[in-house]
């Protein structure tokens, strides 16, 4: 599995001092299930289901041998199949592998209704090639699955350690009869646990083996949590066991893999000092960048220049100095970092480095400092409070990947201490730009002036932040005709598929990213919107806005909302009608749905009309200030989503 880089500054740290020990075979080196276990059992309450596993198993082992650590990784899983889908699901079975991953025993057998079994080894995997991420996988076909089977799967693993912090998952979408967990590890040394969303609380057991810890946690019936719901976040509802190794009783190590040791040397690799020819390399590069007055502005000309310049690669070896870097325009993470410190050192910027982790796969805890929370990072500048993403070559201040924001983080600001700068790490909370950055505009017209039957329609359409960063980034790498194709298709969901007249965009590229909102100028017939009735004319006005998300919730609803940003949408429509025609439904535009929360309205979609003769002017609003609803909220917030769609569907009688 890949470390993050400056995680491996730390690898084994805390196990150098150790100095007794024997290579030593993992406990469950004889593990195997039963031959002879062929009957299906399945808990009366769920026969019903369409897919259970029976039993999941999982022991990791860390093994300590002089100064080196390994870890052995046991997956033991009975599932029961009991639906044409969980079939379908089911009938490969993709053998876990990753990088510093070696696959030590793999076995599947499948146990049908009637006892007989089929069983699978090496000689069955097959290979499956992902053209498009050009990577293959492992699997085990399954032929011959029936309802009322069960397949049976047995891994072990030998891979690198989670000392710094790890995560399992003691939930899944389908229910769960029994499981079973064991953290096995050296006596000397001891984990840091925590258990989430309702686990039970794990039990030490220094007897089980000699010499040994085992941590355990034995769940029953764990209900199934679906990821089937819109706007949520399930991986960090899930039931979650967290650890990382916290002391060493040998060497007297205790309060390892904290946030503190961390951020100090975190700030000592990134802040060397520089020699004579480094120094020069930065002033010749920083000497190309366009000064600005307006702290932003500077920042954003930095951020433009090293994208622009720096081909940025995690993978690519560490370059000898800064000089190399910018000769040789290639960076890996510590490279970029660097780069990045030095330059805003060059500009006397304050910045602080911003070590996180994706709020959609581990919460950020910052009661349980665990090096898992740390394989993201940002810059965070305390003058303007913004944020730059320094490896994502499409964004631009203030803009960085969403899925870091609304979360916790560890900021490594500069402390001087007598003299001496050092890094001091403090957790806070990183805020995601809001409704003032991704704030889109609709300005309609609608002229029936010429003709009923096909009136004219002009759009404007502005996107800002968030949404226009959807725009943006593609003209700068993609071809023209690609362009091309591109801005025909977004034109397609307002004009109902028809051929637009004109189109033309304004602040589309890298260089609008941040500064400017990207804008869309559409201009096309609105005859697909018109159906004749009679003497009447009915008008799908609502379409004009485009389509939009209906939100549907079959089953009850089990998790919180949680969405991708804050978003302000501001919409007007003006519809012209000859002189003696008139427009009926003009009631259905009055509409207001709110979700509001603490006395604060935090959601919204309102909507108004007014008429001035033969002008009808349509006014609507829609926003969501914050990214996470409580669950007592859904209805509300539901409601608010649907008005949209609602809105969409609103269809006029123009008569003459």
């Amino acid at each position: 599995m890949k470390k993050n880089f400056l995680k491996t500054i730390f690898t084994f740290a805390a196990l150098m001092c150790t100095t007794l020990f024997f290579a030593q075979e993992y406990s469950f080196k004889n593990y195997d299930w039963n031959e002879k276990d062929v009957k299906i059992e399945v808990p009366q309450k769920y026969e019903t289901e369409k897919e259970i596993i029976l039993n999941r198993t999982i022991k990791i082992e860390i093994l300590v041998d002089k100064n080196t650590a390994s870890q052995y990784r046991l997956i033991h899983e009975k599932k029961y199949i009991n639906s044409d889908d969980a079939i379908e699901r089911n009938n490969k079975i993709y053998i876990p592998f990753g990088d510093n991953e070696n696959v030590l025993v793999t076995k599947v057998r499948v146990i049908l209704k009637n006892g007989k079994t089929i069983i699978l080894d090496k000689k069955d995997i097959k290979e499956e090639v992902d053209q498009e991420k050009g990577m293959k996988y492992n699997y085990f076909a399954l032929n011959g699955l029936e309802k009322g089977a069960v397949i049976e799967k047995l891994y072990v693993l030998e891979e690198n350690p989670d000392l710094k912090g790890n995560t399992i998952k003691i939930q899944d979408e389908y229910p769960i009869a029994e499981y079973n967990f064991e953290l096995i590890t050296p006596a000397h040394l001891v984990f840091k646990t925590k258990s989430y969303n309702g686990l039970s609380e794990p039990v030490l057991d220094d007897k089980k083996l000699e010499n040994k810890k085992v941590i355990s946690i034995s769940e029953k019936d764990i209900p199934a949590l679906k990821d089937d719901e819109e706007y949520s976040n399930w991986d960090v509802k899930l039931r979650l066991f967290r650890y990382k190794l916290d002391a060493n009783l040998y060497n007297g190590a205790k309060n390892l893999n904290n946030f503190k040791e961390y951020a100090t040397a975190t700030y000592e690799r990134i802040n060397p000092v520089l020699d004579k020819k480094q120094e020069k390399a930065i002033a010749t590069f920083c000497s190309s960048i366009p000064e600005s007055k307006d702290p932003q502005e500077q920042i954003w000309n930095i951020e433009n220049k090293i994208k622009k310049t720096i081909i940025y690669d995690k993978y690519t070896d560490m370059q000898p100095s800064l000089s190399d870097v910018i000769s040789k325009k290639q960076a890996n993470s510590v490279d970029i970092i660097k780069l990045y410190v030095a330059v805003f050192k060059y500009f006397k910027i304050e910045q602080n480095l911003v070590f996180t982790s994706s709020r959609y796969k581990v919460p950020f805890d910052k009661d349980f400092e665990s090096y898992e929370n740390l394989n993201d990072f940002l810059f965070y500048f305390p003058t303007i409070k913004k944020y730059l993403s320094p490896t994502e070559i499409e964004y631009r201040l203030p803009l960085f990947p969403n899925y870091l924001g609304n979360n916790n983080g560890l900021f490594i600001k500069e402390k001087v201490f007598a003299g001496v700068a050092m890094g001091i790490g403090e957790i806070n909370f990183i805020e995601i730009p809001g409704t003032e950055i991704t704030h889109d505009y609709m300005d309609i017209t609608v002229d029936f002036t010429k003709d009923l039957e096909n009136p004219l329609i002009t759009s404007h359409m502005t996107y800002g932040g968030y949404s226009g960063l959807n725009f943006q980034p593609i003209k700068d790498f993609v071809s023209a005709e690609q362009y091309k194709t591109m801005l025909k298709s977004v034109s397609e969901n307002y004009t109902l598929q028809s051929e637009y007249k004109t189109l033309t965009t304004e602040n589309d590229g890298t260089e609008f990213i941040g500064k400017k909102p990207y804008k869309l100028n559409l201009t096309f017939d609105g005859k697909d919107m018109i159906q004749k009735a009679g003497e009447n004319y009915l008008f799908s006005v609502g379409q004009t806005i485009g389509r939009q998300m209906e939100f549907y919730q079959e089953n009850k609803r089990m998790l919180p909302i949680e969405i991708d940003y804050p978003h302000y949408y501001t919409r007007k429509i003006k519809i012209v009608l000859p002189e003696g025609a008139k427009i009926k439904n003009l009631d259905k535009f009055v509409m207001d749905f709110k979700t509001d929360l603490n006395g604060k309205t935090e959601a919204a979609f309102t909507s108004k009309y007014s008429q001035n003769k033969n002008e009808v002017t349509i006014e609507n609003t829609e926003y969501y200030n914050i990214v996470n609803y409580p669950l007592a909220s859904f209805d509300q917030y539901k409601a608010v989503i649907n008005a949209a769609a609602d809105f969409n569907k609103i269809v006029v009688i123009v008569t003459q």
